[in-house]
């Protein structure tokens, strides 16, 4: 399914931009609020526990879309999709809350994109 690409190529990027703020990328105006250029280690951690939550969510959609199998039960598994969908759209509010203009200007709208893919896959 073309939703189910999309999102997981999408998280593939967040994953990578998570992984540039956890090595010391001064793109830290983009997340955890914007306040500071470099992340503190705290939140570099928080950027690594990001990256292994997009691979949980990737699973989900991917399991919702069929294309792996997970030995969940499907009800756990279709659940589980408009559990992520509620993720995302709560990330558009908090995205949006931002002290960060940057931060509101690419990751509320990457949010919200994230949030209308993976209703889609979860509807599927």
């Amino acid at each position: 399914m073309l939703a189910a690409a999309l999102v997981c190529a999408l998280l593939g990027a967040l994953a990578v931009f998570q992984a540039s703020l956890m090595f010391g990328a001064p793109l830290g105006r983009f997340a955890w609020g914007g306040q500071q250029r470099v992340l503190p280690t705290p939140l570099r951690v928080g950027s690594a526990v990001s990256i292994a939550l997009y691979a949980l969510l990737a699973t989900v959609v991917l399991a919702r879309a069929n294309v792996v199998a997970t030995g969940v039960p499907d009800g756990v598994v279709h659940t589980a999709a408009w559990v992520v969908v509620g993720y995302f759209f709560i990330g558009i509010g908090m995205n949006l809350l931002s002290r960060s203009k940057s931060e509101r200007a690419v990751m509320a709208p990457t949010a919200a994109v994230l949030c209308g893919l993976c209703a889609a896959v979860a509807a599927s």
